[in-house]
C-alpha cells in the first residue's frame, strides 16, 4: 500500500494502490477519502444515497476502485500515479451552476508581492486570472 492524496474539498490522505487509472482503496477508507460510503443501496453520505447499478463494477477484488466510485458520482476524476495524487471535481450540478451563472467561488491568491487578495474585493468589475504551470 502507498500513501494516496485525494484532492477534494478538503485535502486527504489514505491509503490504497494506483493501478493504471484505477485507485484501489480498502472499502473501510472510501469515506475517509471522499465523504461517501458503498451500501447495498449505493454510495451514501449519510442519509443521501445515490444508487449504484452494478456496484460490483466499483470493486477490484475486496478493494473499491475510487476513480469509479467518483464517476458514479457524477464527479471525474484525474489521476496522477507516479505522484500518488486524485483530484475530484466538483459534483457535476454545481459545475453546470457556475458556467450557467458566472460566478466564481470565493478564493483567496497572492499577488506577485506576496499579498494575499480575494476576489470580492473587486466587487462587480472583471477580472482576468491567469494560471500557469511549469511541470
Amino acid at each position: 500500500m502507498a500513501k494516496i492524496t485525494v484532492l477534494d474539498e478538503t485535502p486527504h490522505t489514505v491509503d490504497g494502490d494506483v493501478d493504471g487509472g484505477k485507485v484501489l482503496l480498502d472499502p473501510a477508507v472510501l469515506p475517509e477519502a471522499i465523504g461517501w460510503k458503498l451500501q447495498p443501496e449505493g454510495l451514501c453520505r449519510g442519509p443521501v444515497c445515490v444508487p449504484v447499478r452494478d456496484g460490483a463494477a466499483l470493486r477490484v477484488g475486496e478493494r473499491i476502485d475510487l476513480v469509479a466510485a467518483c464517476a458514479a458520482l457524477g464527479r471525474p476524476a484525474v489521476v496522477d500515479a507516479e505522484l500518488g495524487v486524485v483530484a475530484v471535481a466538483l459534483p457535476s450540478e454545481e459545475r453546470r451552476r457556475a458556467l450557467n451563472d458566472l460566478v466564481a467561488p470565493a478564493f483567496t491568491l497572492p499577488d506577485l508581492d506576496g499579498v494575499e487578495h480575494e476576489l470580492a474585493e473587486w466587487g462587480d468589475r472583471k477580472k482576468m486570472l491567469l494560471a500557469f504551470s511549469t511541470w
